[in-house]
């Protein structure tokens, strides 16, 4: 982030300033920023590897929270919401990722590990709207303010430093927010560590303490910024900053040109180039007319969208109220700048976090972009999961928001196109889709009063860390209560978290065929229903999902050996193909779960066949999240719930599938099982508790027994519905053969 060829310039006129100078003051953080700082700190370099969330960043980010916030002031994030503007190729940076990734499988499986480690280190970290959850989340349990954007956060943020109001005091982001007007911008947080030896803590070990006194900020000032450059005037100065490039701008081609710039080019090669030939973007662009990337890019059109959607961009008042800067000046078409408009009333609910700008992405720029998984997505079954069998889902998500606001949104067509074949646009026209579920799912109005009476089925605790969705599956299976869900009042408002959250599973259930509308289970409901009875009322909430992912995925029919490809599975110690398949599917089920690990980065053995999977339910996942989210919004959008209400993020929690888990139990459930089959005599118990007991070395960080016998537990769970239901699936032969395989080796 920031402005290029300008940081390193501008490194000569930033001032520090002691820590503890911002006391009793409120900063406006910008959590991409932050995120970028934090992951540029503290990166877990097989988290690629690996997929999912972060293991250690949870820790590393309320640690250094703590220690900012001790210098007295408060701190208030603010994220990015809608996408704005245009990106010229989407699917770029996960393709550089995924052949990186790929790269560091080879060097890992050629036993190369020190160079495979530096790839996957350098193939990045999670997509920028996976980590904004995870920081939601911690900064909720934090109990530390945020709010996301409409569109920018940049542009947010100038606002509440403006507003008379005054919000904040003072904004730490990019430089990016000069070009909103920004004076002065806190660009660095210097924290400053103390390592206290031996003889001061009583031990050998080395332990660092934070220091506020020694720790400092650095801040720029924009005004000296101009002065230095030459006493130029902020419309040049902004004009610089956008041929320069940056997350907004392209850089002007010509200095990407090595022939008119062999050393590179600066900050100052741009205010030259506007004093000389401008001073106006439109007369640099006059001269450079015959170049051809200028007019690839049809540069000056873009330019002036840019600086339209700058100076005019979309915040949210300290009123609630969804405005443009400088509204009275603002073009009536500024929409094609920035983005179309969506109710006041939907853009609230993702101020506060309650949900994710992906499906209003998806409505409001009518594209959706399926980029490259980490492990590259190669396989005919990848390809038509995203291709084919998700496709009635997204049509799903986007129906149900369609179908609550104006009907502009429901005559739209959205095109969707994919990483493995740009050229493919797959339309979804909504009038077509029309009308949603809606009406059918409005049923499900079950008082908080009805569902307390249901208990010892629902949640033992309630909030966010609770099993709602084990309590909602659960309580439908008595009769007597679904025919009293039936007969409610819908014309008293839901009001509780409890009610909201439970319904809304309800709702999402019955999209998803676990219940009819007469709020039956169906077939697949009572599939699920008994692999929850299995597992049991002490499941954990990652528990209940694996479980819900299992069946999902059944559906899908992923659970057969062509679901991965052959060349990622690497060396194999197995003597037969049969040893090596019932390995790979059982370690399929583990990596649906979530390992037991410390708050550290993850150091034990990989596998690529095994991340491909995971890619596989990572994209399930999310797809079932937008169904729950698009049911939470269908809700409140339709008048269901009370509005006047604080619980926002009390409510996202709450519902299942916030967090993605990555595939580390699985790799270490196949590698326990790959260790087995180079003994002599693998079934034997003796051997068994060997390998377990080398095993955990493997896990350094973590509890290698407590997450095996997890596996095993949602193993046999998944099993025992299979073995129910052989008709449904028409998976028992093959499963039965993977049981009786396991047992000798469990």
């Amino acid at each position: 982030m920031g402005i290029r060829a300008f940081d390193p310039w501008a490194a000569r006129i930033v001032h520090a300033m002691p820590l503890t100078s911002l006391k009793n003051s409120v900063i406006g953080i910008d959590a991409a920023y932050y995120l970028e700082r934090i992951f540029t700190i503290s990166r877990e370099p097989l988290l690629s590897a690996l997929g999912g969330w972060p293991l250690a960043y949870g820790l590393v980010v309320r640690k250094d929270l703590d220690d900012l916030q001790s210098a007295g002031f408060k701190a208030h994030f603010v994220f990015n919401g809608l996408d704005y503007g245009t990106e010229d190729d989407p699917f770029k940076s996960t393709n550089a990722s995924s052949a990186l990734i790929a790269k560091a499988f080879k060097l890992y499986e050629a036993e190369n590990t020190t160079e495979a480690v530096k790839e996957f280190k350098a193939a990045g970290v999670p997509t920028s709207a996976a980590l904004s959850e995870f920081l939601k989340k911690v900064l909720y349990d934090l109990k530390v303010e945020f709010t996301v954007a409409p569109y920018s956060a940049l542009a947010q943020l100038a606002y509440y430093e403006k507003d008379p109001s005054q919000f904040i005091d003072a904004i730490y982001g990019p430089s990016e927010l000069f070009l909103f007007g920004v004076d002065k911008l806190i660009t660095k947080f210097a924290l400053s560590y103390d390592v206290l030896e031996a003889s001061e803590i009583g031990t050998s070990m080395k332990v660092s303490s934070f220091s506020l006194d020694n720790s400092a900020f650095s801040w720029m000032d924009r005004r000296e910024c101009l002065e230095q450059l030459g006493n130029i005037s902020p419309e040049i100065f902004i004009d610089a900053c956008m041929l320069a490039g940056s997350n907004l701008m392209d850089t002007f081609p010509p200095f990407r040109n090595p022939q008119l710039f062999p050393t590179g080019y600066s900050i100052r090669d741009a205010v030259k180039l506007l004093m000389t030939h401008g001073p106006s973007v439109s007369g640099v662009c006059a001269q450079y007319q015959d170049d051809k990337k200028i007019k690839q890019l049809d540069y000056l059109d873009r330019y002036k969208r840019v600086m339209t959607g700058i100076k005019h961009h979309v915040i949210i008042t300290k009123i609630g109220n969804v405005e443009t800067l400088d509204t009275a000046h603002a073009p009536f078409d500024v929409h094609d700048c920035i983005g179309q408009r969506l109710p006041e009333e939907l853009m609230y609910y993702l101020f506060r976090g309650m949900i994710r700008p992906r499906v209003l992405n998806w409505l409001t720029s009518g594209k959706i972009n399926v980029t490259a998984p980490y492990a590259g997505g190669e396989t005919q079954e990848y390809q038509k999961l995203v291709k084919e069998q998700l496709l009635p889902w997204r049509g799903q998500a986007l129906c149900l928001l369609a179908d609550s606001i104006n009907r502009y949104y429901g005559k739209k067509e959205v095109t969707t196109r994919f990483w493995f074949d740009a050229s493919i646009e797959q339309k979804l026209n909504l009038k077509d889709l029309l009308p949603s579920q809606k009406y059918a799912l409005r049923s499900w109005h079950v008082s908080d009063q009805l569902i307390g009476e249901r208990k010892d089925e629902l949640e033992q605790s309630e909030g966010p860390g609770s099993s709602y969705l084990f309590g909602a599956i659960r309580s439908i299976a008595s009769q007597s209560f679904v025919t009293k869900t039936l007969s409610t009042n819908d014309s008293k408002l839901l009001r509780t978290t409890r009610e909201i959250v439970t319904n809304v599973i309800w709702r999402f259930l019955q999209l998803r065929q676990y219940v009819d509308g007469d709020h039956n289970l169906t077939t697949w409901g009572t599939f699920l229903v008994q692999i929850l009875e299995k597992l049991g009322s002490s499941s954990s909430r990652e528990q209940t999902e694996a479980a819900f992912l299992a069946v999902e995925l059944l559906r899908l029919g992923i659970f057969n050996p062509s679901t991965v490809s052959p060349s990622y599975a690497g060396p194999s110690s197995y003597t037969t193909d049969v040893d090596r398949r019932n390995s790979m599917i059982v370690s399929w089920v583990a990596s649906l779960g979530k390992i037991r690990h410390h708050a550290i980065g993850y150091s034990g053995p990989l596998n690529r066949q095994l991340l491909a999977f995971q890619s596989i339910v990572s994209e399930v996942r999310t797809s079932l999240r937008d169904l729950v989210e698009m049911s939470l919004v269908s809700l409140f959008l339709e008048g269901d719930a009370d509005r006047h209400r604080k619980d926002w993020m009390d409510i996202s929690l709450s519902l299942p599938f916030y967090e993605d888990t990555s595939c580390a139990v699985g790799i270490l459930f196949k590698s326990y099982l790959d260790e087995l089959s180079k003994m002599d005599d693998p079934t034997s118990e003796s051997t068994r508790a060997e390998v377990k007991d080398k095993a955990q070395s493997w896990l350094k960080h973590g509890d290698f027994r407590g997450s095996f016998d997890d596996s095993l537990r949602l193993w046999d769970s998944v099993y025992d519905s299979v073995r129910s239901f052989d008709r449904l699936t028409g998976a028992k032969p093959l499963w039965d053969e993977v049981d009786q395989w396991l047992a000798l080796r469990r």
